[in-house]
Protein backbone atom coordinates (compact mmCIF):
# COMPACT_ATOMS: atom_id res chain seq x y z
CA UNK A 1 0.00 0.00 0.00
CA UNK A 2 2.93 2.65 0.60
CA UNK A 3 4.34 1.76 -2.59
CA UNK A 4 0.79 2.51 -4.26
CA UNK A 5 0.57 5.27 -2.34
CA UNK A 6 4.21 6.56 -3.27
CA UNK A 7 3.62 6.53 -6.69
CA UNK A 8 0.54 8.07 -6.67
CA UNK A 9 1.98 10.92 -5.08
CA UNK A 10 4.53 10.83 -7.65
CA UNK A 11 2.40 10.82 -10.19
CA UNK A 12 0.43 13.58 -9.10
CA UNK A 13 3.16 15.75 -8.51
CA UNK A 14 4.37 15.45 -11.59
CA UNK A 15 1.21 16.43 -12.78
CA UNK A 16 0.88 19.49 -10.72
CA UNK A 17 4.23 20.81 -12.02
CA UNK A 18 3.59 20.26 -15.39
CA UNK A 19 0.55 21.99 -15.42
CA UNK A 20 1.51 24.79 -13.15
CA UNK A 21 4.57 24.79 -16.41
CA UNK A 22 2.28 25.11 -18.65
CA UNK A 23 0.03 27.98 -17.15
CA UNK A 24 3.54 29.95 -16.53
CA UNK A 25 4.20 29.70 -20.22
CA UNK A 26 1.33 31.15 -21.17
CA UNK A 27 0.57 33.99 -18.90
CA UNK A 28 4.00 35.46 -18.91
CA UNK A 29 3.52 36.28 -21.42
CA UNK A 30 0.03 38.05 -21.47
CA UNK A 31 1.41 39.81 -18.23
CA UNK A 32 3.95 40.91 -19.87
CA UNK A 33 1.87 42.50 -22.92
CA UNK A 34 -0.20 43.81 -20.48
CA UNK A 35 2.22 45.55 -18.18
CA UNK A 36 3.78 47.15 -21.49
CA UNK A 37 0.83 48.67 -22.29
CA UNK A 38 0.69 50.60 -19.03
CA UNK A 39 4.23 51.90 -19.03
CA UNK A 40 6.42 54.65 -20.68
CA UNK A 41 8.96 54.75 -23.24
CA UNK A 42 11.18 55.44 -21.03
CA UNK A 43 10.28 52.65 -18.13
CA UNK A 44 10.23 49.99 -21.54
CA UNK A 45 13.40 51.22 -22.41
CA UNK A 46 14.92 50.82 -18.93
CA UNK A 47 13.15 47.63 -18.99
CA UNK A 48 11.17 47.56 -15.64
CA UNK A 49 9.01 44.80 -14.72
CA UNK A 50 5.67 46.76 -13.26
CA UNK A 51 4.81 50.33 -14.74
CA UNK A 52 5.41 52.91 -12.13
CA UNK A 53 3.21 55.08 -13.08
CA UNK A 54 0.27 53.39 -14.71
CA UNK A 55 -0.77 54.70 -17.76
CA UNK A 56 -4.28 54.41 -18.62
CA UNK A 57 -4.08 56.49 -21.56
CA UNK A 58 -2.34 54.76 -23.59
CA UNK A 59 -5.47 52.84 -24.60
CA UNK A 60 -6.77 55.93 -25.39
CA UNK A 61 -4.43 57.39 -27.48
CA UNK A 62 -3.94 53.62 -29.03
CA UNK A 63 -7.79 53.64 -30.04
CA UNK A 64 -7.42 57.25 -31.74
CA UNK A 65 -4.34 56.69 -33.56
CA UNK A 66 -5.25 53.47 -35.07
CA UNK A 67 -8.81 54.46 -35.87
CA UNK A 68 -10.28 51.78 -34.47
CA UNK A 69 -13.81 52.82 -34.54
CA UNK A 70 -14.61 52.40 -38.31
CA UNK A 71 -12.38 48.65 -37.98
CA UNK A 72 -13.74 47.27 -34.59
CA UNK A 73 -17.50 48.12 -36.86
CA UNK A 74 -16.23 46.57 -40.54
CA UNK A 75 -15.38 43.39 -38.02
CA UNK A 76 -18.30 42.85 -36.15
CA UNK A 77 -20.49 43.28 -39.51
CA UNK A 78 -18.67 40.64 -40.96
CA UNK A 79 -18.29 38.33 -38.10
CA UNK A 80 -21.83 38.43 -36.75
CA UNK A 81 -23.14 37.96 -40.90
CA UNK A 82 -20.68 34.82 -41.63
CA UNK A 83 -21.33 33.36 -38.15
CA UNK A 84 -25.16 33.37 -38.35
CA UNK A 85 -24.73 32.45 -42.22
CA UNK A 86 -22.58 29.10 -41.16
CA UNK A 87 -25.05 28.70 -38.19
CA UNK A 88 -28.26 28.55 -40.65
CA UNK A 89 -26.81 26.50 -43.75
CA UNK A 90 -24.48 24.07 -41.61
CA UNK A 91 -27.93 23.33 -39.55
CA UNK A 92 -29.63 22.95 -42.83
CA UNK A 93 -27.35 20.36 -44.06
CA UNK A 94 -26.35 18.91 -40.84
CA UNK A 95 -30.33 17.38 -40.27
CA UNK A 96 -30.19 16.50 -43.63
CA UNK A 97 -27.11 14.61 -43.89
CA UNK A 98 -28.03 12.72 -40.41
CA UNK A 99 -32.19 12.14 -40.35
CA UNK A 100 -32.67 12.56 -44.46
CA UNK A 101 -32.57 9.32 -46.43
CA UNK A 102 -31.31 9.94 -50.19
CA UNK A 103 -29.06 9.16 -52.83
CA UNK A 104 -25.15 10.78 -52.08
CA UNK A 105 -25.87 11.48 -48.89
CA UNK A 106 -22.44 9.99 -47.32
CA UNK A 107 -20.75 11.32 -50.51
CA UNK A 108 -21.81 14.39 -49.73
CA UNK A 109 -20.98 14.41 -46.28
CA UNK A 110 -17.69 13.75 -47.40
CA UNK A 111 -16.62 16.01 -49.52
CA UNK A 112 -17.72 18.60 -46.56
CA UNK A 113 -15.26 16.74 -44.37
CA UNK A 114 -12.45 16.99 -47.22
CA UNK A 115 -13.08 20.77 -47.32
CA UNK A 116 -11.64 21.40 -44.33
CA UNK A 117 -8.76 20.68 -45.45
CA UNK A 118 -8.91 22.79 -48.60
CA UNK A 119 -7.06 26.47 -46.50
CA UNK A 120 -8.01 29.90 -48.10
CA UNK A 121 -4.63 30.66 -49.51
CA UNK A 122 -5.62 27.40 -51.81
CA UNK A 123 -8.70 28.72 -53.26
CA UNK A 124 -8.28 32.61 -53.60
CA UNK A 125 -6.98 33.74 -56.65
CA UNK A 126 -9.93 31.70 -58.46
CA UNK A 127 -12.54 33.49 -56.02
CA UNK A 128 -10.42 36.68 -56.27
CA UNK A 129 -11.44 36.24 -59.82
CA UNK A 130 -14.86 35.12 -59.63
CA UNK A 131 -15.46 37.89 -56.96
CA UNK A 132 -13.88 40.97 -59.93
CA UNK A 133 -15.93 39.26 -62.08
CA UNK A 134 -19.52 40.25 -59.76
CA UNK A 135 -17.98 43.47 -58.94
CA UNK A 136 -17.79 42.17 -55.25
CA UNK A 137 -14.02 43.26 -54.66
CA UNK A 138 -13.44 45.78 -52.31
CA UNK A 139 -17.47 45.27 -50.42
CA UNK A 140 -19.55 43.23 -48.17
CA UNK A 141 -20.63 40.83 -49.88
CA UNK A 142 -17.10 39.74 -51.04
CA UNK A 143 -16.08 39.34 -47.30
CA UNK A 144 -19.35 37.52 -46.15
CA UNK A 145 -21.06 35.69 -49.05
CA UNK A 146 -18.12 32.99 -50.26
CA UNK A 147 -17.78 31.88 -46.18
CA UNK A 148 -21.11 31.02 -45.45
CA UNK A 149 -20.49 27.63 -45.69
CA UNK A 150 -18.22 25.79 -43.06
CA UNK A 151 -17.01 21.60 -43.36
CA UNK A 152 -16.51 21.55 -39.79
CA UNK A 153 -20.22 23.33 -38.94
CA UNK A 154 -21.78 20.59 -40.93
CA UNK A 155 -19.90 17.98 -39.40
CA UNK A 156 -21.10 19.19 -35.65
CA UNK A 157 -24.38 19.95 -36.70
CA UNK A 158 -24.58 16.03 -38.01
CA UNK A 159 -23.10 14.68 -35.14
CA UNK A 160 -25.19 16.70 -32.92
CA UNK A 161 -28.48 15.47 -34.38
CA UNK A 162 -27.61 11.84 -34.52
CA UNK A 163 -27.39 12.10 -30.44
CA UNK A 164 -31.48 13.03 -30.60
CA UNK A 165 -33.73 10.78 -30.28
CA UNK A 166 -35.67 10.18 -33.01
CA UNK A 167 -39.22 9.64 -31.01
CA UNK A 168 -38.96 13.39 -30.89
CA UNK A 169 -38.85 13.95 -34.20
CA UNK A 170 -41.82 10.85 -34.99
CA UNK A 171 -44.02 12.76 -32.69
CA UNK A 172 -43.74 16.27 -34.42
CA UNK A 173 -44.51 14.58 -37.89
CA UNK A 174 -47.68 12.71 -36.37
CA UNK A 175 -48.55 16.32 -35.32
CA UNK A 176 -47.99 17.47 -39.19
CA UNK A 177 -45.48 19.48 -38.81
CA UNK A 178 -42.73 19.95 -41.62
CA UNK A 179 -39.06 19.23 -42.04
CA UNK A 180 -38.24 22.44 -41.81
CA UNK A 181 -40.23 23.19 -39.37
CA UNK A 182 -39.24 20.35 -37.24
CA UNK A 183 -35.94 21.75 -37.95
CA UNK A 184 -35.68 25.15 -36.66
CA UNK A 185 -38.52 24.44 -33.78
CA UNK A 186 -37.82 21.15 -32.29
CA UNK A 187 -33.99 20.17 -33.94
CA UNK A 188 -31.72 23.24 -33.20
CA UNK A 189 -33.44 24.36 -29.72
CA UNK A 190 -32.09 20.90 -28.70
CA UNK A 191 -29.11 21.15 -30.18
CA UNK A 192 -28.23 24.94 -28.21
CA UNK A 193 -24.90 23.44 -27.28
CA UNK A 194 -23.56 22.95 -30.76
CA UNK A 195 -25.36 26.35 -32.18
CA UNK A 196 -22.73 28.06 -29.65
CA UNK A 197 -20.19 26.21 -30.05
CA UNK A 198 -19.70 27.11 -33.86
CA UNK A 199 -20.79 30.53 -33.17
CA UNK A 200 -17.91 30.89 -30.85
CA UNK A 201 -15.48 29.10 -33.35
CA UNK A 202 -16.46 31.15 -36.56
CA UNK A 203 -16.89 34.53 -34.69
CA UNK A 204 -13.57 34.42 -33.02
CA UNK A 205 -11.78 32.91 -36.38
CA UNK A 206 -13.80 35.98 -38.57
CA UNK A 207 -12.55 38.20 -35.65
CA UNK A 208 -8.85 37.04 -36.72
CA UNK A 209 -9.13 36.85 -40.34
CA UNK A 210 -6.53 38.47 -42.01
CA UNK A 211 -5.67 37.12 -45.00
CA UNK A 212 -8.93 37.52 -46.92
CA UNK A 213 -8.70 40.86 -45.69
CA UNK A 214 -4.97 42.28 -47.64
CA UNK A 215 -6.14 40.55 -50.57
CA UNK A 216 -9.70 41.76 -51.46
CA UNK A 217 -9.76 44.70 -49.84
CA UNK A 218 -8.54 48.11 -50.96
CA UNK A 219 -10.11 51.24 -49.33
CA UNK A 220 -8.44 52.71 -45.89
CA UNK A 221 -12.51 52.62 -44.61
CA UNK A 222 -12.92 49.19 -45.52
CA UNK A 223 -10.78 47.46 -42.82
CA UNK A 224 -10.84 45.69 -40.31
CA UNK A 225 -9.28 45.45 -36.96
CA UNK A 226 -6.42 42.93 -37.63
CA UNK A 227 -5.53 44.62 -40.96
CA UNK A 228 -5.71 48.39 -38.73
CA UNK A 229 -3.61 46.59 -36.24
CA UNK A 230 -0.94 45.34 -38.92
CA UNK A 231 -0.67 48.72 -40.16
CA UNK A 232 -0.48 50.73 -36.83
CA UNK A 233 2.32 48.22 -35.86
CA UNK A 234 4.07 48.98 -38.97
CA UNK A 235 3.42 53.13 -37.93
CA UNK A 236 4.46 52.68 -34.48
CA UNK A 237 6.66 50.31 -34.07
CA UNK A 238 9.17 51.75 -31.79
CA UNK A 239 6.36 52.77 -29.30
CA UNK A 240 5.78 49.24 -28.00
CA UNK A 241 3.49 50.83 -25.03
CA UNK A 242 0.59 51.61 -27.47
CA UNK A 243 1.58 48.75 -29.74
CA UNK A 244 0.87 46.39 -26.75
CA UNK A 245 -2.19 48.65 -25.96
CA UNK A 246 -3.78 48.16 -29.33
CA UNK A 247 -3.36 44.33 -29.38
CA UNK A 248 -5.12 44.21 -26.12
CA UNK A 249 -7.46 45.94 -27.56
CA UNK A 250 -8.16 43.94 -30.48
CA UNK A 251 -7.96 40.76 -28.34
CA UNK A 252 -10.37 41.73 -26.29
CA UNK A 253 -14.04 40.39 -27.86
CA UNK A 254 -12.47 37.00 -28.05
CA UNK A 255 -11.08 36.87 -25.26
CA UNK A 256 -14.25 38.01 -23.79
CA UNK A 257 -16.64 35.87 -26.07
CA UNK A 258 -14.87 32.52 -24.47
CA UNK A 259 -14.99 32.82 -21.46
CA UNK A 260 -18.46 33.21 -21.72
CA UNK A 261 -19.14 30.24 -23.51
CA UNK A 262 -16.71 27.85 -22.64
CA UNK A 263 -19.25 26.00 -21.11
CA UNK A 264 -21.52 25.37 -23.63
CA UNK A 265 -17.96 24.82 -26.20
CA UNK A 266 -16.93 22.20 -24.03
CA UNK A 267 -20.31 20.61 -23.81
CA UNK A 268 -20.67 21.10 -28.02
CA UNK A 269 -17.49 19.24 -29.25
CA UNK A 270 -18.21 16.22 -26.19
CA UNK A 271 -21.61 15.71 -27.55
CA UNK A 272 -20.73 16.10 -31.46
CA UNK A 273 -18.56 12.84 -30.93
CA UNK A 274 -20.87 10.76 -29.39
CA UNK A 275 -22.08 8.97 -32.55
CA UNK A 276 -20.41 8.51 -35.78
Amino acid sequence: MKVKTRKFTLKSLAIHVSTWVFIIIIIVPILWTFFTSLKTPVEIAKGTILPEAWKWENYRLAWEQAEFPRKFLNSFIVAITVTLGQIVTSAMAGYALARMEFKGRELIFSIAIASMLISEQIIIVPLYVLLAKLGWIDSYKGLMIPWFFNGFGVFLFRQFFLTIPKDIEEAAIVDGASRFRILWQVMLPLATPAVLTLFMFTFIAEWNSLFKWLILIKSPEMRNVQLGLTLFQEQFIAQYNLLTAATIIVSLPSVILFLIGQRYYIKGIAMSGVKG
